[in-house]
C-alpha cells in the first residue's frame, strides 16, 4: 500500500489559550483509490456543508448526500454500552486540514468523559457485489465504499466530495442514568487560507439498566483469527516479539467484542491456501530417527497464552485433523527436510500420523489446565469425513471437545458436538436445538461467500450487521461465527476484493488495529442480543418486540425501520 506524510495546519478552536496560532500536524496515510463510477456533474450545495446522517447508510464519496440536514442528534444508550453516530462533511471546494474534535459529555449531574468518546474518518476501499457468490469475482465492475474508520487527526477533501465521520461514545458502567449534553466542532481551511467551523450538538440519554462487560456477555463470538496475515501487512517476522505487539491493539478489539474462541492450528494451513495468506505452523512436528515422533507447542503456547492475556478464553478451537487438501506436514529428523503427505481419514496413513498426535497433545493440554475448553475443529467437512475423524477421536482422545462449522446438518448424528456452527440456510430444527440446549452444548451460524442476506460485505448495508445479532436470538441461537476477522487481501486499505469471493468477505477490520462501519454494526447487533437477554430473563418484564420479523435470511424492505423499531423496548 502507498503511503504518503501529509500535513496539517489546523487552527485552535475559539477558547484555545492558544487562539489564533496555527498548529502544524504531520502524519502518515495512505491514497485511497480513484472512484471508478465518479460523478461530479450534479452538485448543489455551495461550499462547506456538515450534518448528521445515518450509522445504516454508507455515503457516497463523489456523490451529494441526500440529507435532511440536522445540526442535533440524540442516542440511547444502556450504562456500559458503546453507541455510534454518524456525521457526514461534504465540500462544493477543496478543503484542507478537516478536523472534528468531540469532547465530555455532561448531564446535570455526572461526566462522560472525554476519552470516552472518539471520532474517526471513514475511509474508501474498492468494492464490487455479491454477483455468483462463490466463484470468480474478477469480472465484476469495481465501486468505492466507505468502509474503514481511521485514526488519523486530520484530512484533506477534494472539490464535490464527501467524508463521513464516525462518533463512538463508550457508556461508562458507572454513569448515572439521564441525558448528556456535549459539542461537536467540525473545522477546515479553505484554499484561501480562511477557517470554518460547524457546531454540532449530540445527546445521549443513559437508561437505568447496565450492559455486562464484553468479556461476560452470553453471545457465542467466533471470528477466525489470522496472525500471517499481520506479519505480512506490517512487513514483520511471523511469531517475532514484534509481531505479537502488532497483534495486540487488533486482537483487543476483538476481545472488547466479546470474541470467545481462540483460532488455532494443528499442522500447515488447513484451509489450503484458500486466501491470500497461507496459515504457517503453530505445532511443529518432528519425525524422530527412530520412527517415533515429538511436537513443538511453542508458538501454540505464545499464541494461546496471548490470546488469553488479552481476554479471550472460553474456547481454544483447533484446525483441523480435516484439511481441505488432507495433506500433512513435518520435520524429518533423519535427512533434515520437511516433508509433505497426504493423508486421507480412514487410511492407515492418516491414523499412524494422527494417534501418536492426539495422546501427547491431550497430555500437553492437560499439563497447561487447557483440556477442558480446547475442540478439535473441522470446516465443513462431508459426513464421510466426519465419521473417520470422530470415530478416531472417541478411540484415542474422547477427552477432546469437537467444533464443527457444519452444512451438512453432521449435528442430527454427532449429537455431542461441543461447539456446532450451522450454515445460515440449515437451521436446526427446533426439537434439536432444545436437546442441545439441555446438555449445554453450544449452537451458532455462520455467513461465507454464499449468502447474500445478511452479509457483512464491504457493499452490504451496514444495518444487516446489526439484523444478524437479531436474527441469531430470533432463532434461539448463541451466537455468530464468520471467517474471518483478519484474513487481508493484497491492499486491503485500498482494496477489499478477493479473486474469488464478494469484497470483504475475508476481513471485517483493517490493518493497524482500524475497525469498520461492518464492525461497529456487528458490536451493535450483539449489545441488542445481550440487552433482550437480560430483559427475556425477567429484569424488569417489559413487553418484547415481535422476533418473528428478525428469522427471515431474505431481506426485508424495511430492514431498518423493523430493527429501530425493535430497539425501542430498550428504552422502556
Amino acid at each position: 500500500m502507498k503511503k504518503i506524510l501529509i500535513v496539517c495546519m489546523s487552527a485552535l478552536l475559539c477558547g484555545c489559550t492558544l487562539r489564533g496560532r496555527v498548529e502544524i500536524k504531520e502524519y502518515v496515510t495512505f491514497m485511497e483509490s480513484p472512484d471508478p463510477n465518479a460523478d461530479t456533474a450534479v452538485w448543489a450545495s455551495k461550499g462547506f456543508k456538515v450534518s448528521f446522517g445515518s450509522t445504516h447508510v454508507r455515503y457516497a464519496k463523489y456523490k451529494e448526500p441526500e440529507i435532511n440536514v440536522s445540526k442535533t442528534h440524540k442516542l440511547h444508550a444502556w450504562k456500559g454500552e458503546r453507541v455510534s453516530a454518524q456525521i457526514v462533511v461534504w465540500t462544493s471546494t477543496p478543503l484542507h486540514q478537516l478536523e472534528c474534535e468531540v469532547n465530555g459529555l455532561k448531564s446535570a449531574k455526572a461526566v462522560i468523559p472525554a476519552e470516552a468518546v472518539s471520532a474517526r474518518f471513514v475511509r474508501y476501499t474498492l468494492t464490487d457485489e455479491f454477483g455468483n457468490g462463490c466463484g470468480s469475482h474478477k469480472k465484476y465492475a469495481p465501486s468505492l465504499a466507505g468502509d474503514m474508520l481511521d485514526n488519523i487527526d486530520c484530512i484533506d477533501m477534494d472539490a464535490k466530495s464527501v467524508r463521513p465521520v464516525w462518533i463512538t461514545v463508550n457508556v461508562p458502567d458507572s454513569a448515572d442514568a439521564g441525558i448528556y449534553r456535549g459539542d461537536i466542532r467540525v473545522s477546515a481551511r479553505g484554499v484561501n487560507a480562511k477557517a470554518v467551523t460547524v457546531k454540532l450538538k449530540l445527546e445521549v440519554e443513559v437508561c437505568d439498566k447496565t450492559l455486562p462487560a464484553a468479556s461476560k456477555w452470553k453471545y457465542h463470538l467466533d471470528l477466525w483469527q489470522h496472525p500471517s496475515a499481520v506479519a505480512r501487512t506490517e512487513n514483520l517476522v511471523l511469531w517475532s516479539d514484534e509481531h505479537f505487539k502488532a497483534m495486540r491493539p487488533l486482537m483487543k478489539m476483538l476481545a472488547d467484542a466479546g470474541q470467545k474462541v481462540i483460532t488455532a492450528t494443528l499442522n500447515k494451513d488447513p484451509w489450503n491456501h484458500q486466501c491470500y495468506d497461507g496459515y504457517e505452523d503453530m505445532i511443529v512436528w518432528t519425525k524422530n530417527a527412530d520412527g517415533s515422533w515429538s511436537y513443538d507447542y511453542t508458538v501454540f503456547d505464545r499464541w494461546v497464552n496471548f490470546m488469553m492475556d488479552i481476554g479471550i478464553k472460553k474456547m481454544i478451537n483447533c484446525y483441523s485433523m480435516a484439511p481441505w487438501n488432507n495433506e500433512l506436514h513435518y520435520m524429518d529428523a533423519k535427512s533434515g527436510n520437511m516433508m509433505t503427505v497426504k493423508a486421507d481419514p480412514g487410511t492407515k496413513q492418516f491414523a499412524e500420523m494422527w494417534t501418536p498426535f492426539l495422546r501427547d497433545f491431550v497430555q500437553h493440554l492437560t499439563k497447561n489446565k487447557w483440556l477442558g475448553i480446547t475442540n478439535i475443529a473441522m470446516d465443513e467437512r462431508p459426513p464421510a469425513v466426519m465419521d473417520e475423524i470422530l470415530g478416531l477421536l472417541q478411540k484415542e482422545a474422547p477427552e477432546l471437545g469437537v467444533a464443527l462449522a457444519d452444512n451438512h446438518q453432521s449435528y442430527k448424528k454427532y449429537s455431542y458436538i461441543r461447539d456446532l456452527c450451522v450454515d445460515l440456510n440449515s437451521m436446526p430444527e427446533p426439537a434439536d436445538l432444545a436437546y442441545r440446549r439441555e446438555k449445554g452444548l453450544n449452537t451458532t451460524y455462520y455467513v461465507c461467500c454464499a449468502h447474500k442476506f445478511p452479509n457483512m460485505f464491504t457493499f452490504s448495508d451496514p444495518a444487516e450487521a446489526v439484523y444478524a445479532g437479531w436474527y441469531a436470538k430470533a432463532n434461539e441461537l448463541d451466537g455468530f461465527l464468520r471467517w474471518a476477522y483478519n484474513s487481508w487481501v493484497e491492499d486491503p486499505l485500498i482494496d477489499s476484493r478477493f479473486r474469488t469471493w464478494p469484497a470483504g468477505d475475508t476481513f471485517i477490520v483493517y490493518p493497524g488495529a482500524r475497525s469498520s462501519i461492518r464492525f461497529e454494526c456487528l458490536m451493535e447487533g450483539i449489545q441488542d442480543f445481550e440487552k433482550l437477554s437480560i430483559i427475556m430473563n425477567g429484569q424488569k418484564g417489559e413487553s418484547l418486540p415481535d422476533l418473528s420479523v428478525f428469522k427471515s435470511s431474505v431481506k426485508p424492505d424495511n430492514m431498518e425501520s423493523l430493527i429501530e423499531d425493535a430497539k425501542k423496548i430498550f428504552r422502556q
